[in-house]
């Protein structure tokens, strides 16, 4: 059951970064949901470490959201056409 959840919740996460991120980002629904997986676990593991907040706050989903925009913006330089 957890792994549907993060399934699910990085998916969501994923859309709402590509939502706000500025210009075309040409991905499928896979890479929209490993993108929201990848920056949840960059703010979960990141805030964690920093003591910022507790595992399950309302505060995690923002941190989410901005983890996924960081990846999606390193995501951008690494595929961007010369």
């Amino acid at each position: 059951m957890g792994l549907i959840v993060t399934i699910i919740v990085g998916f969501i996460v994923g859309l709402i970064a590509r939502a706000i991120m500025p210009g075309n980002q040409s991905m499928g629904l896979i890479m929209t949901t490993i993108l929201g997986i990848v920056g949840a676990l960059l703010a979960s593991y990141g805030g964690g470490m920093l003591g910022l907040y507790p595992a399950g706050s309302p505060v995690g989903w923002i941190a989410s959201v901005i983890g996924a925009i960081v990846v999606l913006f390193l995501y951008g330089l690494v595929t961007k056409k010369s």
